[in-house]
């Protein structure tokens, strides 16, 4: 047994401290509890001077250093949701709950922001009030998920469907960086190699040729100019102007991309070949999965269409779902206004007025987000196989135009000296 100081709310408001004998953390939190006190703050006595050092400064240190990174990522979210999916199932009350996710946490951030949620939640705030104020962690469909959840009391279903949505992006994610990791390294490793045979060795091989410059083969010319150039950009204060500049130029399209020319962007992205399929199919999993989600935690088609829209990942097919949102809210049906945008697979719109005539619209979406989730994979798959290809044959012709500007000069002069004798 040992001793815990705590803080704690009574049911009356009021709030209360003291100390408690209980085997660990939960015991006492579960015997607080029992007498209508809820734990905001709860910590085990030290039971000598070498503990209580222990336990100082150092050890918070130490715990820095190993867990100090201060951002929540998505693998955090998805562990938190599972693990409180898992303790109400259990029958454990909410509170409770993220108090025993919160003891379990060793990663700094997730343990203040799980310490912060159990202080607003024991105040007397819903846990959707409490994540709202973390909108960078948690996303639109995150909270109104947990606000459904709150308002028809089916917080454990909703959580279980949360879990399920984030498991499958996590997963996503995890087999677009797997199977890009060896195209970019291969990229990378052609690009630092083409520098170097642009900047060091083709120009002390040329130059070892002689001759006019006029008089050599285009290919050569055309590579020694670059030779030149690239030296300059790296020598001269104006080349590295032109650098900055370039790099400035980099960064504020991608701030485009991100604000006013989004639209355009993604749009530009679901036209490329192979690619745009794969981003369309990602999407349309999505959507089943998160309307299918939603509806059948009670949420009404127009506020699901609001959530789903910024799950989609692509800004075009997001106001595509406002533009439905916008035709449904005037009477039509929904299956209607998706199969005229275009966007939208016929099976989907299919399955949508299905579910719109019998009144099964959540079941029949989330057995279809799995056909749709497969499909994603397969699209991914055939991408990731075509893709590495394709940065391999670009590496190669750079290469082989690379090698043919070296020896054009070279047969020229042979096949020159030939003649002559």
């Amino acid at each position: 047994m040992g001793q815990f100081f705590y803080k704690a709310v009574s049911q009356s408001g009021a709030h209360v401290a003291g100390t408690i004998e209980a085997a660990d953390h939960r015991s006492a939190v579960v015997a607080l509890a029992d007498k209508g006190q809820f734990v905001t703050e709860l910590t085990e006595r030290a039971k000598g001077p070498a503990v209580e050092r222990a336990g100082g400064p150092a050890l918070d240190l130490a715990r820095f250093v190993r867990f100090g990174s201060r951002r929540v990522s998505s693998k955090d979210v998805l562990a938190m949701t599972t693990q409180l999916s898992t303790a109400l199932r259990a029958g454990l009350p909410l509170l409770n709950g993220l108090e025993l996710i919160c003891e379990q946490q060793h990663k700094r951030a997730m343990k203040e922001m799980l310490e912060d949620l159990v202080q607003s939640v024991s105040s007397g705030q819903s846990l959707s009030e409490a994540m709202a104020k973390r909108e960078k962690v948690f996303s639109p469909l995150y909270l109104s998920m947990i606000r459904v959840g709150e308002t028809g009391g089916i917080l454990e279903r909703t959580t279980v469907q949360l879990a399920r949505i984030l498991d499958r992006d996590e997963k996503i994610k995890a087999s677009m960086k797997t199977a890009s990791a060896y195209p970019i390294f291969v990229l990378a490793l052609g690009l630092v190699s083409v520098v170097i045979i642009i900047t060091f060795i083709l120009p002390n091989i040329l130059g070892a040729i002689g001759g006019s410059v006029a008089a050599l083969p285009l290919p050569t010319r055309i590579m020694m100019g670059l030779a030149d150039f690239t030296r300059r950009s790296f020598t001269t204060v104006f080349g590295w102007i032109a650098v900055a500049l370039a790099i400035a130029g980099l960064y504020y399209l991608r701030r485009w991309t991100q604000s006013e020319g989004r639209i355009q962007w993604d749009s530009f992205r679901l036209k490329i070949p192979i690619l745009g399929s794969v981003l369309r199919t990602i999407a349309v999993g999505r959507f089943a999965r998160t309307l299918g989600a939603l509806t059948e935690g009670g949420v009404t088609i127009l506020e699901a269409l609001g959530v789903v829209r910024d799950t989609l990942g692509n800004e075009l097919l997001g106001r595509e779902i406002d533009s439905v949102a916008e035709k449904v809210k005037r009477g039509e049906s929904l299956a209607g206004p998706l199969g005229e945008s275009g966007y939208f697979p016929p099976l989907l719109v299919q399955i949508v007025s299905i579910g719109e005539q019998t009144g099964k619209l959540d079941e029949l979406l989330l057995n279809a987000a799995d056909t749709f989730d497969t499909e994603a994979d397969s699209a991914v798959n055939r991408f990731m196989a075509i893709f590495p290809a394709i940065l391999i044959l670009l590496l190669a012709l750079v290469v082989g135009f690379i090698i043919a500007a070296t020896l054009l000069p070279i047969v020229t002069m042979s096949l020159g000296a030939g003649t002559i004798s």
